[in-house]
């Protein structure tokens, strides 16, 4: 139980969201505490709740606390890391705990929180394949396939009215008896196509990146650039890009996630992907040398960069002064949105993993789109991240998984697979794992559960390269279960 004292200091600071409330002064050594914008900013609507009242209708703070509160929830800290891959990162080692994720498409192939039926294939795949760990999809376009108030739940209510079964309730005991750990994969900052997301009927089109034209990207042809423009440059991804500085969108977001936590407790982690600014292509390094797209001139998120920084932002290709201070501040904002995550997240369930689908060339991401994701690891922002290593090209693939390696928080690092590449010739993707193994890494990650089960010969090679080279089952990679802190 927490010290009470502790809690009322916790909870005031998130509540109130004092703007000096930096450090909780019971935590000892003293635990950054940054302040929380209200969840609920002036002119956001509530959403109605059908027979019960939802987390927009009590509010955010009052929700989390009264969950948090009655479950004994000590809100400071980090969960204790697991002494095994303590020790060996100590004496300069590998972890001798192997993970391997597999992401689990929610509008792929085998659409399996649409049918829960398939949950005993998809467990009997996953141990085949030496899964510890399975980052199940279940927000994509704005659209849950969970039970959320905030979020568009029409693919989760279908789901119920159709077979009477909440499919991520299901999987989680099922796969938890089977040695596997349940990420909830969250598709953060994309709402794909989607421009009538419940966050933009409330919090209006500002919440939506604008160029340095002052074009909304709900106003883009198909969501791409605009012409003359599209002559030079292309969205890598074309989809409505929330602002991540734009007033109200990270606290509607850490709201939405946290809601999903208290909803599903026994939930091991949430995963996050399109935790970014968009890619632009050709890629541009950075905004100081007046090239290519330039996103995040919404009127508010340029007022607000002024209010915080004195300074006036620049507007590419002419205006470049303050280039690399803008640079920074817009970078500043997708950590600080990883970090209202995990705080919110945490708030409720103290022990969630939060990790990161992250790009696979760390540079280009901190320059280009605003993903520092080696700082989200060295502040301990996430658990691990898992860079995104998609390619046929086995060179590229190895120089990938070496640089890893020599990053000092290497022990926290998954490469992504792309085996759906390799459908054709599965030799290929037990190639890039037997890269992972040679060099070092704590783990690594298949995409996809769908593509796999889509190709045979593809699931039967990675299935008999697990067995051969004895990739732990899920059960024995695990570590022993923690005492669990509500006593049940």
């Amino acid at each position: 139980m927490p010290h009470p004292a502790r809690s009322a200091v916790l909870w005031r600071c998130f509540l109130e969201a004092v703007p000096h409330a930096r450090i909780c002064p019971l935590c000892s050594p003293p635990v950054a505490w940054p302040p929380v914008p209200p969840l609920h900013p002036p002119g956001h609507e509530k959403m109605r709740g059908q027979g019960r009242q939802t987390f927009a209708q009590a509010g955010i703070g009052a929700a989390l606390a009264a969950m948090a509160l009655g479950l004994g929830v000590a809100a400071c800290g980090e969960p204790p890391p697991d002494p095994q891959a303590e020790a060996a990162v100590e004496a300069g080692q590998p972890s001798s705990l192997h993970r391997r994720g597999l992401w689990v498409l929610c509008e792929g192939s085998q659409r399996l929180l649409d049918h829960p039926e398939k949950i005993p294939q998809l467990l009997e795949d996953a141990r085949a394949l030496g899964v510890t760990d399975l980052f199940v999809q279940v927000y994509r376009g704005g659209r849950a396939w969970f039970d959320s108030s905030l979020a568009d739940s029409s693919p989760w209510q279908q789901v119920q009215e159709r077979t009477g079964q909440d499919t991520l309730a299901a999987l989680l005991p099922e796969a938890h008896a089977a040695g596997l750990r349940v990420h909830a994969w969250v598709n953060v900052l994309s709402l794909a196509s989607n421009t009538d997301a419940p966050l933009l009927r409330d919090l209006g089109p500002d919440a939506v990146l604008v160029d340095q034209a002052g074009r909304s990207l709900l106003d883009y042809p198909e969501l791409d650039v605009p012409q003359p423009d599209r002559r030079y440059y292309r969205m890598g991804t074309p989809a409505v890009w929330l602002d991540p500085a734009a007033p109200g969108v990270a606290p509607r977001l850490a709201e939405t996630f946290a809601e999903l936590a208290a909803r599903y407790r026994d939930l091991d982690g949430i995963h996050l992907d399109y935790i970014r600014y968009p890619g632009v292509l050709p890629f541009a390094p950075g905004s100081r040398f007046g090239v290519g797209l330039d996103l995040g001139h919404g009127a508010k998120t340029r007022a607000r960069f002024r209010e915080e920084t004195g300074l006036s932002p620049p507007r590419p290709p002419d205006q470049l002064g303050n280039a690399n201070r803008w640079d920074e501040w817009r970078r500043e904002k997708v950590t600080e949105l990883v970090r209202s995550i995990r705080d919110a997240s945490r708030l409720v369930k103290p022990d969630i993993e939060i990790s990161a689908a992250v790009w696979a060339f760390a540079d280009r991401a901190y320059l280009s789109i605003g993903q520092d994701w080696r700082r989200w690891l060295e502040e301990g922002l996430i658990e691990f991240a898992v860079p995104m290593a998609y390619t046929l090209d086995d060179r590229l693939f190895r120089y990938h998984a070496e640089a890893y390696t020599g990053d000092p928080q290497r022990e926290r690092i998954w490469p992504g697979i792309g085996a759906w590449l390799f459908s054709k010739r599965p030799e290929g993707a037990v190639d890039q794992v037997q890269t992972t193994r040679d060099v070092g890494l704590p783990g690594d990650a298949l995409f996809s559960w769908d593509s796999i089960v889509d190709a045979p010969a593809l699931r039967d090679a990675l299935v008999a390269d697990a067995a051969q080279h004895g990739i732990p089952s899920a059960a024995e990679a695990a570590p022993a279960p923690a005492e669990d802190p509500h006593g049940e």
